[in-house]
């Protein structure tokens, strides 16, 4: 994959949804990679999530910023170490808005911060469930980064899991945002190619690193810690 007859080109999905190829370039993914790995240690670090029904999700994840949880935000890892959940850096919430803006225009671009991360680890038996990203108060573009090993990103339509739907191949570099009327889209991960990153990675695997306004630090009540004002 290091060399192609055709490089891939920009491809708008849906509308709202749009797939950049290779975004980050190698020295990007490289720091990027880094400082996952460093997020990833305890305290609040990489955890198993669990489903109230009594699932596991086959993905690992740690979270900035706010801690996610089904279904809802926290300011600690309420369902793990319940340490204080890392913050997320500023160079990644412009990180964000310049992926935003990338993907759709200046006019996309929030205008709060992004404020949430969502890091998944998928090894090779991994895969994520068709899902809609909607614990947010915030109708801001979710950023999607990949890392690591390609994968079959699966892209839906706001009423079923079911079709229509679009198969994209992310590799790692790519850039994938949904906002507007692909916002709250369902979508899912239904496999993992293993083998597939860049060599000068060193990472087996697939890092998927999601990006969020929150639109929650206004609304305390739907924070799990926070009293109301």
């Amino acid at each position: 994959m290091d060399a192609e007859l055709f490089p891939r080109s920009r491809t708008e999905v849906v509308t709202g949804a749009v797939h950049v190829p290779d975004w980050l370039d190698e020295g990007r993914q490289l720091r990027l990679l880094e400082a996952c790995r460093e997020w990833a240690r305890p305290p609040a670090g990489l955890r198993t999530v669990h489903t109230p029904g009594g699932g596991t999700m086959t993905s690992r994840q740690v979270c900035l910023g706010l801690h996610w949880y089904p279904y809802g935000y926290a300011r600690t890892v309420v369902d793990g170490d319940g340490a204080p959940v890392k913050p997320l850096p500023e160079w990644l919430a412009a990180l964000g808005s310049e992926a935003a803006g990338t993907a759709l225009g200046a006019a996309a671009v929030p205008r709060e911060p992004y404020d949430i991360a969502l890091i998944n680890f998928y090894d090779a038996d991994a895969h994520m469930g068709m899902h809609r990203d909607i614990d947010e108060k915030s109708g801001a573009p979710v950023v999607s980064l990949s890392l690591g090993d390609s994968c079959v990103f699966r892209f839906g339509n706001t009423e079923t899991r079911a079709c229509p739907y679009t198969d994209v191949e992310l590799r790692s570099g790519d850039l994938f945002v949904f906002g507007g009327p692909a916002r709250f889209a369902h979508h899912g991960v239904p496999r993992v190619r293993p083998g597939t990153a860049p060599s000068g990675l060193r990472l087996t695997g697939r890092l998927n690193i999601t990006l969020r306004v929150s639109g929650l630090r206004s609304d305390p009540e739907r924070i799990m810690g926070d009293s109301p004002s």
